[in-house]
């Protein structure tokens, strides 16, 4: 099922895949965290307002980027599944 926890559980490749996806996921984390740190201190100038605007602009894009690694992890762990798992969980 679509966003259900994975955890450990699953095949090697299933972990690897999960693994992979969430060192992604900290990473844009760190990304759009830094992007508006240093957005904020370089808007206490005004000299440095429109770079300070562009980190604004790209920390919001990594963090609508998050959604989107999400989905695509669910989506590929999904197609990773049997089909029997997902015929048994799709008539529940």
């Amino acid at each position: 099922m679509l966003f259900d926890g994975h955890g450990n559980t699953g095949t090697a490749a299933k972990r690897r895949v999960q693994a992979t996806f969430e060192l992604i996921y900290t990473l844009v984390d760190f990304g759009a965290a830094a992007t508006f740190l240093i957005g904020s201190v370089l808007f206490l100038y005004d000299s440095w307002q429109g770079v300070a605007t562009w980190f604004f602009i790209v920390g919001s894009g990594m963090f609508a980027l998050k959604p989107t690694l999400r989905l695509t992890k669910e989506l590929k762990l999904a197609a990773m599944g049997d089909e029997k798992d997902l015929a048994e969980r799709e008539s529940l």
